[in-house]
């Protein structure tokens, strides 16, 4: 089952893309976490992704490409894969399709996560973030505060503020999404795989529940 997260920077894709990952048994990538391992560990092209995602903007469509499919490729990929923040696009949602289809696979879902501007600059501009690679955990400093002050309470590694989640670059991401969400949105729409949640982060509505709700209409539709 290949389900793709859909939402603007900091809707939530990861905490309920993780959730969905767990209970159906797949691989969650996220493709920022994926990106910034290569802006540790990639010399020339990490550079290159540095200097796009440092300042808010999209990775060009042809290295993000790249990069996801080898990610793809990969054995622990085999059964499927929740993806989170790829694609972007709808010429990379069309190439998405092209390699799936050589593997004789389909994306099964578009999961869109829908929040107001206001709500996502209250939740990115307090969020902090496991700096083990293999943790991730997310927390926020308003409503999900971690036990110990800069300390995951998973592995007990450092916490920090992304340089992506600061306010400034908050806005340009938010400016970027939706320069580039409509077309991918009316893309997964037109296939009919589209299902989306409107979400108010005041309500009271959790990230378990929406995972429970997409688990019930996959179960539902038997996607």
């Amino acid at each position: 089952m290949y389900i793709i997260m859909l939402g603007k920077p900091g809707s939530g894709k990861g905490t309920v893309g993780k959730m969905l990952s767990e209970e159906l048994g797949i691989v969650h990538i996220s493709s920022g976490d994926l990106f910034r391992s290569y802006v540790k560990n990639a010399g020339k092209i990490g550079e290159e992704i540095e200097s796009y995602i440092s300042k808010g903007n999209l990775v060009p469509d042809e290295l993000a490409i790249k990069l996801v499919e080898k990610r793809l490729s990969e054995k622990d990929c085999e059964n499927g894969v929740i993806l989170d923040g790829f694609p972007r696009t709808k010429s990379q949602a069309i190439e998405l399709d092209r390699f799936l289809s050589t593997k004789n696979q389909k994306v099964d879902m578009a999961l869109e996560l829908a929040l107001t501007d206001e709500d996502i600059i209250e939740r990115i501009t307090n969020r902090i973030v496991c700096t083990n690679r293999h943790c991730r955990e997310v927390y926020n400093l308003e409503f999900k505060k971690p036990k110990q002050e800069g300390i995951c309470d998973k592995c007990g590694e450092k916490l920090e503020q992304r340089e992506d989640d600061k306010l400034e670059t908050v806005k340009e991401r938010l400016e970027v999404y939706k320069k580039t969400s409509s077309d991918l949105i009316y893309y997964y729409k037109e296939k009919e795989l589209l299902y989306s949640v409107k979400l108010n982060i005041h309500s009271g509505k959790t990230s378990e529940d929406v995972a429970e709700e997409v688990e019930r209409y996959l179960k539902k539709n038997k996607r």
